[in-house]
Order: structure tokens, then C-alpha cells, then sequence
């Protein structure tokens, strides 16, 4: 084994986890994910089934990643961070078939306690605010934050 698993963390079947990914204290990982390389999961993180996570990624604290979402490659999610799976969910009549499919793309930085709301695209290199709604994609190279966000400027230096 070539990654780190903390005791308490819960890994189910057919997983794939990447040399050098640290995985932290209260963490469960559901069947079918893959995650890349270099990865650090937090604390008290739930990923769900089929998510897959690319290469060097640092999801903080008491993050949920759900079904349909996909990470790209050097994706930085801050504490608290909540994805969403289905725009109208309900408890009587959902399925698996509900469920609407959301990017983050490479280099993206999504801020603390931000709410991205599913089938969104996070292209690359954008960067989300503290305490965003995510309700719409986010161009290539630009920041964007609010409730709802909005795109604020293009990022230069990316």
C-alpha cells in the first residue's frame, strides 16, 4: 500500500487510490471511486459511489461528493464545500436516473462553504469565492463568487 489511511476512515470495495494520497481521520470512500494521485482527503469527507478524483487534489474538511461529480487534476476544495446531485430531489419518487452530472475541471479553486449546484462545469483554472451559489458554469480563467456568483474578473496570472 503506497497511500496513507487513517484508522478510523472507511474505504468500501473496488476502490483505486493513487500513491501518495493521504486519507484522514472519519473519511468514508463508497464503492467504484477512483482517486488520482497525491490526493489529501480531510477529515470527515464522504465520496460517493463512481466519483472519480484526478491527481493532486486537497479536499478539506467535512466535504460530500456525490454521485455524478468529477474532479479534474490539481482541484483545491475548501472546508465545508457541498455539491449537489439532483435539482428536485424527493424522497418519494427519486432514482438513480435523477441524477445530473457536474465537472470540475483542472487547476479550479472552490472556497469555504461554497454550494455547487449540479450540472454545472467549473472549467479550468477558475477560481469560486468563499460562500458561493454556483447555479451557472464558470468560464475558463475567471473568478467568480455571490450568492448567486457571478463571474468578477478574468484571471490573468493563470
Amino acid at each position: 500500500m503506497d497511500y496513507f489511511l487513517h484508522n478510523t476512515a472507511v474505504v468500501d470495495s473496488n476502490v483505486k487510490i493513487g500513491s501518495g494520497t493521504k486519507i484522514w481521520h472519519f473519511s468514508h470512500i463508497s464503492e467504484n471511486v477512483v482517486i488520482g494521485k497525491n490526493v489529501v482527503i480531510g477529515q470527515n469527507v464522504f465520496i460517493d459511489k463512481n466519483v472519480k478524483i484526478g491527481d493532486n487534489c486537497k479536499i478539506q474538511n467535512n466535504v460530500s461528493v456525490y454521485k455524478g461529480v468529477f474532479i479534474g487534476n490539481n482541484v483545491f476544495i475548501g472546508p465545508s464545500v457541498v455539491f449537489t446531485n439532483d435539482k428536485y430531489p424527493n424522497s418519494k419518487i427519486w432514482s438513480e436516473e435523477m441524477i445530473i452530472e457536474t465537472y470540475i475541471c483542472d487547476d479550479v479553486s472552490i472556497g469555504a462553504n461554497s454550494t455547487i449546484l449540479c450540472g454545472v462545469t467549473l472549467n479550468d483554472s477558475c477560481m469560486i469565492g468563499a460562500g458561493s451559489l454556483v447555479l451557472k458554469s464558470v468560464r475558463q480563467n475567471y473568478l467568480a463568487f455571490g450568492h448567486p456568483a457571478k463571474e468578477i474578473k478574468k484571471i490573468e496570472n493563470k
